[in-house]
């Protein structure tokens, strides 16, 4: 009899995991911001491949005679100040921009699931000391925070971008784990567990985390878009990536001076900023909806 309630959860779990998809594959907002990460996820990952399609591939071949000149043949989006490819440099700045945006919320979600694991399951003292941890870091402003931080910094790459980030941006999502793990931790196959002696550690992997997680997945995605936001913001204001690194953020900054003379080289690294944070923004609304029961249809 007992063995019939241990079991029920993942049974329930399963059914969850098919109503998701089941309600999600179902909704164009779906598919359409999943195929432009997509695209972007293959810009990152072969920039040079892609960079060559339509010209040159090489970002850092620059021709100073056509400065800002506008689109022309083997230049789709004209040439910025320099007289570098806008094209070549937008396709290699997806790298840099969605790296810090996926390790930045990786690195905060593990922060935030041994937190909120901790001060939800085992409450207590712990609950109050961490709850006290989680407080000092939401006192301090995102980008504040940020700005001071990264101004102590001398070199500013991509790896400590992203971990300068994340130190203020696991707080939110830790306080999600705990909510969903207090939820979690009184029903009955998690009582099942430990009558029957499983340990603590087989407790939280195989019942706990598994039946919590999944609202703190959906509100991850939307973290990512935030971060990439932040990271140009940043960049834009001069605390954050610096040259020779290659970042949408970084082009803005560059375009700023003469955007009236030559508007394409602020707009199209604009784009395709504005393109990725609204398509994981909406995939985030959607997958959050869907792991809501009360939001399937």
């Amino acid at each position: 009899m007992t063995d019939q309630v241990l079991v029920q959860p993942i049974e329930e779990d399963t059914l969850a995991g098919r109503g998701v998809w089941a309600t999600v594959r179902r909704r164009v907002l779906f598919w359409v911001p999943l195929t432009v990460l997509a695209v972007l996820l293959l810009l990152a990952l072969f920039p040079g491949w892609v960079g060559g399609w339509f010209g040159n591939p090489d970002p850092r071949a620059c021709d100073i005679s056509a400065s800002a000149r506008p689109s022309s043949h083997g230049h789709p989006f004209g040439q910025d100040l320099q007289g570098c490819d806008v094209y070549a440099n937008v396709v290699h700045g997806a790298r840099a921009s969605l790296a810090v945006g996926l390790m930045c919320t990786l690195v905060a979600l593990v922060i935030a699931v041994g937190v909120g694991t901790i001060a939800g399951y085992v409450g207590g003292w712990a609950d109050s000391v961490l709850a006290r941890l989680t407080d000092v870091f939401l006192g301090f402003p995102f980008l504040l925070g940020a700005i001071v931080v990264l101004n102590s910094l001398g070199k500013r790459s991509v790896l400590s971008v992203a971990l300068v980030l994340a130190l203020f941006s696991w707080p939110a999502l830790a306080r999600m784990v705990r909510t969903t793990v207090r939820a979690t931790r009184d029903a009955e196959y998690v009582q099942a567990a430990k009558a029957m002696g499983f340990p603590t550690t087989r407790i939280l992997s195989h019942y706990v985390l598994p039946n919590s997680i999944g609202p703190v997945l959906a509100v991850a995605t939307l973290t990512v878009g935030g971060v990439i936001v932040a990271e140009s913001t940043l960049t834009f204001l001069g605390l954050g990536l610096r040259a020779p690194s290659i970042s949408w953020g970084l082009q803005l900054a560059t375009a700023q001076s003469r955007f009236q003379q030559a508007p394409h080289t602020l707009i199209y690294p604009g784009i395709f900023l504005a393109a990725t944070v609204l398509s994981l923004i909406t995939l985030g609304d959607v997958l959050r909806d869907a792991v809501n029961p009360k939001g399937r249809s």
